[in-house]
């Protein structure tokens, strides 16, 4: 099969913390497909964010999606360079480290709002800013994990944004389809990233996991990377308000 040719395409990438982190393969994976990359992050990450861009040719845009002001300008940005929008990934997740651990019934109401605002409410922020600059339909990828469905030990008040966040990439789906927008998840297995290493005994979860999955493996960034430029490319159309797994076949297990 020849290899998938976005050029001419262009993507909005949201999550790129560091070299480790998934939305920085994806950003990688579309860029070598031929599709022109914006890179989204936030000024707190800049120092180990903006070294990479050169690789990706990416415009650099810095944004909070906790700011609607900063959603609005980078916005106005990716518009004035690009002119129109294809494909927005979205790979944004945060939790505050004590609500990562202990019991989930000991999450505070702050913890609560910030993990869901941060990690599932920005999904549908993001959506609604890059509607009017996909024209031409589009592709819209957020990532989640299995935790959203199965209680995960130490996962907590993610799990429970994940799950959210998987119901706004179905009501989205349902919105955007009449305008040829197609939204979809990957919940990929664990990946050693800046964002799993706040959950506690991650480590151990790896192995756990590498000795039980039907591929006895643990999941690579870049396998997430290529399931993402299928999802942009044409030969996904007929797909969306789905979640694909890319984890190694972990969620067919029942114990």
């Amino acid at each position: 099969m020849k290899p998938i040719d976005l050029k001419g395409k262009t993507a909005f990438v949201f999550g790129v913390a560091d070299e480790h982190s998934i939305a920085w393969a994806i950003a990688k994976a579309l860029h070598a497909a031929g599709c022109r990359i914006a890179i989204g992050h936030q000024d707190r990450t800049a120092e180990m964010v903006k070294p990479l861009l050169p690789q990706v040719n990416a415009l650099d845009i810095v944004c909070d999606v906790t700011d609607d002001v900063q959603l609005d300008t980078a916005f106005e940005t990716l518009k004035k360079e690009f002119g129109k929008l294809d494909f927005l990934i979205h790979s944004i997740a945060f939790a505050k480290r004590e609500d990562l651990q202990g019991q989930f019934v000991d999450t505070s109401r702050r913890g609560y709002q910030i993990a869901q605002e941060v990690s599932s409410y920005s999904l549908v922020a993001l959506a609604k800013h890059a509607v009017p600059l996909m024209t031409q339909g589009g592709s819209i990828i957020a990532m989640t994990y299995y935790g959203s469905e199965k209680v995960i030990p130490n996962y907590n008040v993610m799990g429970v944004a994940k799950a959210a966040l998987e119901a706004c990439i179905r009501y989205l789906a349902a919105d955007l389809g009449p305008k040829q927008i197609r939204v979809n998840g990957i919940s990929a297995g664990p990946i050693k990233t800046m964002a799993a290493s706040a959950v506690k005994d991650f480590d151990k979860m790896l192995g756990f996991f590498r000795q039980k999955v039907p591929l006895r493996r643990n999941t690579e960034a870049a396998e997430v990377a290529d399931t993402a430029v299928f999802l942009c490319s044409e030969l996904s159309r007929g797909i969306t308000g789905q979640v694909i797994y890319v984890d190694e076949g972990y969620n067919i297990l029942g114990m």
